[in-house]
Order: C-alpha cells, then structure tokens, then sequence
C-alpha cells in the first residue's frame, strides 16, 4: 500500500474517531491532524478540507463497495450494503446528517444509489427505443424516493429493520421499471 493511500487512512480513521464524540462541524484540521499524529501541511497535500477527507471516507468505503450491484436481480443487495455500511458507522453517518456536512451525506446516498437504480433501468430498457433522458430521469425519481427512506430511517432512529425496508420497496417498485419504460417508450410513437 502506498504512503499516500496509508496516510489518507489514518486522517480517515482519526476524524471517524472524532466524529464519535464531537460534532463535524466543531471538528478543525488541527484537531484531526493532532489525533493522528500528522502536520497540517500533510493534511492539506491529501484534501482540501474535512469534507472532502469525509467525501473520500463514503467513496472508498461504501461507493467501491457497491460497484457490482448494478442489475435487476442483485440491486436490492446494494442497497442492503448501504443500510449496512450506515449501521456500521452508525455515529458518523448521524453526525453528517446532523451537521453541517449534511448535502455530504445526501451525496455519498446518491452516488451510492443512482448507479444501482441506473443499472437496473438501462437493463431493462434493453431492446426498448427509450431516450436516455428520460431512463436518467427515471433512474433520479427512484433514486431520490430511496434517499429519503434512508434519511427519513436514519431520523427516526434507525430502528426498522432494513431488511423490511427493502421488502417493501422491492415489491412497491416489482413491474414499475418495466411500466414506465413502456409510458416513455410509447410517448414518442
């Protein structure tokens, strides 16, 4: 592992032990830097501020974490791992949410999930003359309905099982991709 990619993960690793305890928005460069034993200049070479560094932790932990789950039939596993991920960091996720680094939370959700909502709905658009603006709108519909079933969860405690929540969803959703990929398949005829 390279020494650039071992200090992302320490500074990654010390602001995930800050967040634990202290708000995101209290936390400084200094007080990262000092948890883990770095300079400033150091800090500053790898990220431009916390939030980036906090944008990186959602990348290399969750976002790489979910690239194969991108067809009909493995979609509802990613976002199994999402739910996952955010149980697991539990504290860290709620601190973003409650934070000022909040739109980071919104976008680590988004990046996770358009791209699984994406992949379900070029995949079933295949063989189908259906503009590519309007499988990305569709895909954008789903993925902001999915986001905000997982802020609303996160609000409300986390205390439902995600395994129910993606029950449901799976058979809200069961036939819609196909349906509205007809409608926008057929408004052109």
């Amino acid at each position: 592992m390279s020494s650039s990619l071992l200090t992302k993960k320490a500074l990654a690793a010390s602001l995930k032990r800050l967040m634990q305890e202290i708000p995101l928005n209290k936390i400084s460069v200094k007080d990262l830097t000092e948890e883990c034993h770095l300079n400033r200049q150091t800090f500053y070479y790898h990220f431009q501020d916390i939030y980036e560094l906090l944008g990186w932790i959602y990348q290399t932990e969750a976002v790489d974490a979910i690239a194969q789950e991108r067809s009909y039939h493995t979609w509802t596993h990613g976002l199994h791992t999402i739910f996952t991920y955010i149980e697991e960091n539990k504290a860290v996720c709620l601190n973003t949410l409650n934070s000022l680094g909040r739109n980071h939370l919104d976008s680590y959700l988004y990046t996770m999930t358009n791209p699984l909502i994406l992949g379900v709905v070029n995949e079933v658009s295949s063989g189908r003359q259906v503009p590519e603006q309007d499988k990305l709108f569709i895909a954008n519909f789903y993925t902001l309905a999915f986001t905000g079933l997982v802020i609303q969860w996160m609000q409300g405690g986390m205390r439902e099982n995600p395994s129910d929540i993606i029950g449901r969803l799976s058979r809200l959703v069961e036939g819609n991709f196909e349906r509205a990929l007809d409608r926008y398949e057929h408004k052109r005829s």
